[in-house]
């Protein structure tokens, strides 16, 4: 664990969520004196209260622990506004469809923004009968290589996990895909905007 829960976070969340010291006090059984402690810096929350007073808060341990409320506006889960975090300890990635707050191998994990593929990054995509092949012309050894490749959709996501000396390259389904990621391990992502018509006509 990075992080632990101080007091001006503590404060922070329960004013948010218009709690008095008193109120915050009574739902986690402690007492008021308790909660204005750790407001001012005098003590922290013993370990066996945070998940009572995350559950007070109305948020996650984990948010709770890094000081920030998440909420996901995404609520149609439309997957064009996909999130990627990759860990860069074990490479695990994972995907969300608004916001969240990541965390692998002990480190919260910062969303990957995704910029637009230039020379060395640069997404190739091609038809074959009803899927997109798709390619990236890069090194793929142990120390620099594509991570993954996905296509989205406004309702699915199609995601290939890629591994050091094999090849930059992965099949979807066409299925209304809007935008394909490259994931580099040095540089990070990369997108690219798929027009239909511009690629039939090629």
């Amino acid at each position: 664990m990075d992080k632990y829960v101080t007091g001006a976070v503590v404060r922070k969340l329960r004013e948010a969520k218009k709690l008095t010291q008193d109120e915050l006090a009574e739902k986690i059984y402690v007492s008021s004196k308790t909660v204005s402690k750790w407001e001012t810096g005098q003590g922290f929350p013993d370990i066996s209260l945070v998940e009572p007073l995350a559950k007070a808060l109305d948020i996650s341990v984990i948010e709770l622990l890094s000081g920030e409320d998440i909420k996901n506006n995404n609520k149609s889960s439309n997957m064009l506004r996909s999130k990627f975090y990759v860990c860069p300890v074990c490479g695990n990635v994972i995907h969300t469809v608004g916001e969240a707050l990541i965390s692998c191998c002990g480190i919260t994990l910062p969303v990957s923004i995704a910029e637009e593929a230039d020379k060395e990054h640069e997404i190739n995509v091609e038809i074959v009968e009803d899927e997109y092949y798709v390619t990236v012309n890069h090194e793929m050894n142990k120390g620099h290589y594509i991570s993954f490749l996905a296509a989205v959709s406004d309702q699915k996501i199609q995601l290939v996990k890629l591994y050091p000396e094999g090849n930059a390259e992965a099949r979807f389904k066409i299925n209304g895909v809007r935008k394909v990621y490259a994931y580099c391990n040095r540089h990070g992502l990369y997108e690219i905007m798929i027009k239909r018509k511009k690629l039939t006509e090629n």
